[in-house]
């Protein structure tokens, strides 16, 4: 027989295969199916932390479309503000000018009222001095037959001028 079976550590070699081989086995069951456990622990929240990116990424593309729409329509508030804007001044504009001109035009009546005043004014003192001039002339080189035939005259030329 070979030696070594006679020595001691050669039993204590084999004792220590024995149980391993004896533990092994088990604990290699718990020990596979530990790490297959972990391994699909790990794989679902891999599969979960995928899940919620794509649904962040989702979100975000969303929230970037809803800020292009709202930045399209404030571009077109904007734009519709600012065309409002220029046909109010427009407006205004051609509302002032109307004004103006009515102004202009009643201070033109206005002016064109005073001077026919004052014209018929000054025709009413013309026509007063004239008559004052008159009577004064034709006091002075008048005498009563004369006055009495244009007095005549006058009454009977006056028919023809009343129509």
């Amino acid at each position: 027989m070979p030696r070594f079976f006679a020595q001691p550590e050669f039993w204590v070699l084999v004792a220590v295969l024995v149980f391993v081989v004896l533990v092994w086995r088990p604990a290699k069951r718990t020990l596979i199916s530990s790490l297959d456990d972990r391994a699909t622990r790990i794989r679902d929240e891999l599969e979960a932390a995928r899940n919620l990116r794509e649904e962040a990424e989702r979100i975000l593309a969303d929230h970037q479309r809803r800020q292009r729409e709202a930045a399209g329509e404030a571009e077109t508030i904007i734009a519709h503000a600012q065309a409002e804007a220029e046909r109010m001044a427009a407006q205004s504009a051609r509302d002032l000018e109307a004004m103006l001109r009515r102004r202009r035009q009643l201070a033109l009546e206005r002016i064109a009222q005073e001077e026919a005043r004052a014209v018929a004014e000054i025709r009413a003192v013309t026509v007063d001095v004239a008559i004052s001039a008159a009577r004064q002339i034709i006091a002075a080189g008048l005498d009563e037959r004369r006055g009495a035939a244009l007095i005549d005259s006058a009454i009977a030329a006056l028919p023809h001028q009343l129509q």
